[in-house]
């Protein structure tokens, strides 16, 4: 049975996971495998969706967690999870309109907005495997 201090870890892999299945989706259509670009990046799409729901349901029962971190570290870890959050809450708004611009077929427009969502989404995906690792496995 998973316990919610198991929460920070799935957190860390759906994150890791939405990478991968981004980068597997950019590839694809650079190779022109537009059904297969459709699927990873719908896939990216639940796993992201699977790690905000997970995430605010950690937040909700534990609260947040300090970073034990001193010395040089300490900024770096801030510098990286300012970055995070802010680009995080940014990036909700525009995978969602990427996405409907996919499905719906408006790929001139589609193309026009995930020149800034998929690396920003790709930016939010590894940084919040590294945050995990710095405030969860580093000390």
């Amino acid at each position: 049975m998973l316990e919610v201090t198991d929460l920070p870890a799935l957190n860390a892999s759906l994150n890791g996971l939405s990478g991968v299945l981004l980068l597997a989706g950019f590839l694809c259509i650079r190779q022109g495998a537009r059904d297969a670009h459709k699927r990873f990046m719908l896939g990216a799409m639940v796993s992201s969706t699977l790690f905000l729901v997970s995430y605010l349901v950690y937040h909700y029962h534990v609260g947040s967690r300090p970073f034990p971190g001193i010395g040089p570290v300490r900024p770096l870890y801030y510098a990286i999870l300012l970055t995070h959050v802010v680009l995080a809450i940014g990036v909700v708004p525009l995978a969602i309109v990427s996405t409907a611009r996919g499905l719906s077929g408006q790929f001139a427009r589609h193309r026009a907005i995930v020149r800034w969502t998929f690396p920003l989404w790709l930016y939010v995906s590894v940084t919040g495997v590294v945050i995990y690792l710095m405030l969860y496995k580093m000390y």
